[in-house]
This record gives C-alpha cells, sequence and structure tokens, in this order.
C-alpha cells in the first residue's frame, strides 16, 4: 500500500530541535500510524536559521496578527519565521502533502489556542503559530491536526478517516478517471460523506447525478472542494447515530423484532456516548455478512481505515 504523505512538527518524531535542546516524541505517531505514514520533517524555528538550544519565544500583540518575540531579550523574530514560512509552504506544495500534524501550542507550530501576550494584562488562549496560519491559508482544505487531539480518540478518527478518504481520491485522479469512477467513488462514499456533513452529502449526491451534464474536469474539481469540505466537519455522535438508523433499514424484513430491538438499543447508547461507535457497528457488519448486503460492504463508512489502527474501539 502506498504511503500517505504527511508533514509533521519534527519535534513530535525524537529530533531535538525544541529551544531547550529536548524532542516532543510521540509514540502513537511514530509507532502505530508511522506504518502508513511517509513523514516529511519541518522545523520552523531551525530552519529559518535559529541556533539549538536558542532562547524562548513567544507571540505578543492582536490574535490576528501578532508578533513573535523572544522572551528575555525582546528580539522580534516574525520577519524572519513569515518569510520562511512563505516560501516552505510552496516546497511543500510541490511535495503534494496530504496533510499535517503540527505540535501543539507552539507560537511557530500550534493550530490555535496558542497564548497571545498583549502589552498589558493576562495573555490571550486564541492565537495560531507563524507558520501554522501560513499552512492553514496555503492549504485551507488539507486534513490538520496537533498532537493533542491525536490523544482524543474522536478527534484521532476524524482526523485519519479524512487522510484514507483523500488517499484513495488521490488514487482515482491518478488513474485518470472519467464519469463512472466518479459515480462509483462516491457511491462507496456516500454514508462516510453523511456522516460528516448531510448538507454536503446532498449537495454531492446532486453534482453527481448531473456530472455528465457539466465537463468532467469543473465535475472533478467542484467534487473534491465539497468533499474535503464535508470531511472538514467533524462526525459526532448525532450524526453517527442517524447513518446507523438509516443501515438498520436494510435489515428490516429480515431481523426478528428481538434483533431489531438490540441493534436500536446499541445504536441509542452509542449516541448517548455509553458505549463505543465499535458496539452498533459490529452488529451491523454482522448482519450485512449474513444477509448478503452487497451495498453495504462496498461501504467504507463501515470500514474507513485499517483495521488495526484500532480507531473506532474509543469513539
Amino acid at each position: 500500500m502506498e504511503k500517505i504523505k504527511l508533514g509533521i512538527s519534527s519535534c513530535l518524531l525524537g529530533a531535538k530541535v525544541r529551544y531547550d535542546g529536548g524532542h516532543q516524541w510521540d509514540r502513537f505517531i511514530t509507532g502505530t500510524l508511522g506504518r502508513y505514514v511517509e513523514f516529511v520533517r519541518v522545523c520552523p524555528e531551525v530552519e529559518s536559521g535559529l541556533p539549538v538550544p536558542r532562547e524562548a519565544m513567544r507571540l505578543v500583540g492582536e490574535p490576528l496578527h501578532p508578533r513573535l518575540v523572544t522572551v528575555r531579550t525582546g528580539v522580534d523574530q516574525t520577519e524572519r519565521l513569515a518569510t520562511w514560512a512563505q516560501r516552505r509552504v510552496r516546497e511543500l506544495a510541490a511535495l503534494d502533502l496530504w496533510g499535517f500534524i503540527f505540535k501543539g501550542k507552539s507560537p511557530s507550530c500550534g493550530l490555535d489556542r496558542v497564548k497571545v501576550y498583549p502589552g498589558e494584562g493576562a495573555p490571550s488562549p486564541q492565537g495560531a503559530g507563524i507558520f501554522a496560519r501560513s499552512f492553514m491559508e496555503h492549504f485551507p482544505l488539507l486534513p490538520v491536526v496537533d498532537e493533542g487531539r491525536l490523544h482524543d480518540p474522536a478527534r484521532r478518527e476524524n482526523f485519519l478517516a479524512r487522510l484514507f478518504v483523500l488517499k484513495r481520491w488521490r488514487e482515482l485522479l491518478a488513474d485518470h478517471p472519467g464519469i463512472g469512477s466518479l459515480v462509483a467513488f462516491h457511491t462507496r462514499h456516500k454514508l462516510l460523506i453523511r456522516s460528516h456533513s448531510p448538507s454536503h452529502y446532498r449537495a454531492l449526491g446532486q453534482l453527481v447525478a448531473r456530472a455528465r451534464e457539466l465537463p468532467p474536469q469543473e465535475v472533478f474539481a467542484d467534487y473534491q472542494a465539497r468533499l474535503l469540505e464535508a470531511l472538514g466537519l467533524r462526525a459526532t455522535p448525532r450524526k453517527h447515530a442517524d447513518v446507523l438508523y438509516h443501515l438498520l433499514g436494510y435489515f428490516k424484513k429480515q431481523l426478528t423484532s428481538a434483533a431489531k430491538q438490540e441493534l436500536m438499543e446499541a445504536i441509542a447508547a452509542y449516541r448517548r456516548e455509553d458505549v463505543p461507535l465499535l458496539v452498533p457497528l459490529t452488529l451491523i457488519n454482522h448482519y450485512g455478512r449474513r444477509y448478503d448486503q452487497p451495498y453495504l460492504k462496498e461501504q467504507y463508512y463501515l470500514n474507513p481505515h485499517p483495521l488495526e489502527l484500532m480507531l473506532r474501539h474509543h469513539v
């Protein structure tokens, strides 16, 4: 299987590049996830020419337009980092990245919730790192996450589901597809899309239905943009439960009253977050095999990523 090409803050892979000469090695990233990913390391502060170790820095000023300043001596490093970041995102664009894992709360790499210090008063936790902001402006639809969110089971599953959908989409594009391939892709992903955004699910269905009436290049570009927008929205227990109840409809005529009640109770328990998503999905997968539902067997919603990652055991 071709590996997913993913940008990452170098310190998360164990590189000793932090201001104090340390690192923030992450076991899940390097161990479990590393089997499926080719990492592209980035350290904004070192790559822009700052030494290791170095004086700590922080964001100061307005949260939307902060300056990056050293804590003790007050040296402004904003232009150095911003100029480097603009060049680096262009280089990363040429590498065709599929997403990025950032070091959380870093003044250069933090996605959000980075402290910004005003002239007076308490800091505001509303900033974004200089490089992270530049990356997101350049790649607004690519999946991004910080290592803190990767330790939240629901956010981890959400991020990785997006990556594997994007992987399949890029493989489709590499095969120079026609409209028939687009229809097949959408058919297999429609319930997964619905679990993220019912409105995008309807819009993408309408787009695919009209696909033969429009220029193919326009159709594929529009589909990709809407697909990535949809996947950027979080799949919540309520949205998942709606999809699960929809799947229940495929077995209405085969299930006994007791079996139907058991599945409905499992879905309700998941929606209350009393049990993980795996519980109702296991029942649905069982009935899909037992009653030979070929449509369900093809749905990536039921198996969106490698089972070895065990992502739905805790969401």
